[in-house]
This record gives C-alpha cells, sequence and structure tokens, in this order.
C-alpha cells in the first residue's frame, strides 16, 4: 500500500486545534493532518513550553498563528475570541484536545477521590469544551465542526483511569447537549474516542501500559495505531463530508472498543 496522501478537503477553511503539548500530542497531528488539507491554523497552547512544535508547523504551514489560552482563565478565554476575531474573522472548526486530572487522583481507587480532584478534573477536560464553544461558536458565521477527543474509560471500567473516566463521560454528554443546542446554527459537534497512545497525557496514567498492549494485541484490526489515524478522522469531521453528522462518538481503535472479550493474537 502506498504512502497516503491527504487531500485537500479543507481548503480555505480556518481551523482552531487547542491542546498541543509536544509532536506526540493528539493535537500536533491533527494540526498537521488539517495542514496539509489546506487548512489555516490557530494553534492553542497553554504555556511557552509546547511553542517550538507549533513554531514547526507555522513554518510548514504559511498564515498559521499560534496564541496562549489557560482555559481554567476566562479572561484568557475572552481573549481567545478576540484573537481569532481579528486574525481570521470567522472559523470553520474546532478541535478540543484537553484534558487534565491531578496525578494523586489517577495513582489512588476512585473511591478515594477528593472534591478538588473531582472539580479540577471536570473543569479543564469537560467544562473547557463549552466555555471554547461560548467563544468560538458565534464567529462560525457560516456553521461549522466542533469536535472534542475522548476516550472508551467513558463508559468502561479501566483500573487506573479513575476520575478521568468521569470526565471524559461528562465531555461526551457535553458534546450530545452542544450538538443539540448549536444545530440550529449549522454547528455539528462530535468526539472522536481514541485508542491509548502514547502521549505526555498517557504517561500520568499509572496503568497506561496495559491499556495500550491489551489493544495492541487484541483489537480485531492486526495493524499498528498512531496519532495519524485519529487526525485523519478529525479531518474528515472538520470537512463538509462530514455535514450531516453531529451528537456522534466516532471511535478510533482499531475497533478494540467492541470487543466482549479480549484474546491474545496467536
Amino acid at each position: 500500500m502506498g504512502e497516503f496522501v491527504m487531500p485537500k478537503l479543507l481548503a480555505g477553511k480556518k481551523c482552531v486545534i487547542m491542546g498541543i503539548q509536544n509532536d506526540f500530542s493528539i493535537a500536533y497531528h491533527i494540526a498537521e493532518a488539517f495542514g496539509e488539507a489546506g487548512a489555516q491554523l490557530a494553534l492553542s497552547v497553554v504555556d511557552d513550553r509546547p511553542l517550538r512544535y507549533t513554531k514547526k508547523l507555522e513554518e510548514r504551514f504559511p498564515g498559521s498563528f499560534t496564541f496562549t489560552c489557560n482555559v481554567d482563565n476566562e479572561a484568557d478565554l475572552d481573549a481567545m475570541q478576540v484573537t481569532l476575531k481579528e486574525k481570521m474573522g470567522s472559523v470553520d472548526a474546532l478541535v478540543h484536545s484537553i484534558a487534565f486530572s491531578p496525578k494523586e487522583a489517577l495513582s489512588l481507587p476512585f473511591a478515594e477521590t477528593t472534591r478538588e480532584q473531582w472539580q479540577i478534573s471536570l473543569n479543564i477536560s469537560s467544562y473547557s469544551l463549552v466555555a471554547a464553544a461560548q467563544r468560538i461558536a458565534p464567529l462560525m458565521t457560516d456553521g461549522g465542526s466542533i469536535m472534542a477527543l475522548t476516550y472508551l474509560g467513558s463508559d468502561r471500567y479501566f483500573p487506573g483511569y479513575n476520575i478521568a473516566g468521569v470526565a471524559k463521560a461528562a465531555l461526551e454528554s457535553s458534546v450530545r447537549y452542544l450538538a443539540g443546542d448549536l444545530g440550529g446554527q449549522l454547528i455539528r459537534v462530535n468526539a472522536i474516542s481514541s485508542g491509548p497512545l502514547k502521549t505526555a497525557a498517557a504517561r500520568g496514567i499509572d496503568r497506561f501500559s496495559d491499556m495500550y498492549e491489551t489493544l495492541a494485541n487484541s483489537a480485531p484490526l492486526a495493524r499498528p495505531f498512531h496519532q495519524r489515524d485519529v487526525a485523519k478522522t478529525a479531518v474528515f469531521l472538520a470537512s463538509d463530508l462530514s455535514e450531516a453528522i453531529t451528537g456522534e462518538v466516532l471511535f478510533v481503535d482499531n475497533g478494540y472498543h467492541m470487543m466482549g472479550m479480549s484474546l491474545p493474537r496467536e
């Protein structure tokens, strides 16, 4: 099979990608795929550390730019809207790839979750989608696509995923309610449920290696799984090909999510 060449499905579209940390980030690979598909990129980072990675994207895709936004800060969110309006005028797609839970909340049993850990996790991992949509939906003057990154731990028990799974459940519910509210503006809201990938966020999950190896050894599709697979689906959701799809969770995990019993490969 030859090398995949990204079609120009997003030519002329203006896309915001939130949550780049480094070049292993799912958000980074989505941004790269969006740029290859012809989009102008607005890249959101939480601080200065990821700037060397977004700089590579800016150099590769002229017209792209980076801005800082801490989703726990209302002033930053308001400034994001102003920046996007000034530099882009309108927005066609928003990718929300943001999640955070305190490390101790992922290492201790879920039954020991504190109120503070709960509030931090759901605020950053779930409410931030709503907060971002509030600012960006008004800029989607011709309709658009909003998508969030989620995981199967939203409705299955994965040891060690803990409060992160509860936050993903809230995120997916938020996707459906936003889809209902924003559909009249022709704004689609969906989620991509990715299989486990080796990212900076994954390092905080104590039993991540077990999750990763289980998919690699027992998913129906016996093929490598990579951030690029998620990025291709994100391009589809941002493109006009998905204009009748909203309120959905699309699984991109080599089919692992549908397994009732996992067996090692022979």
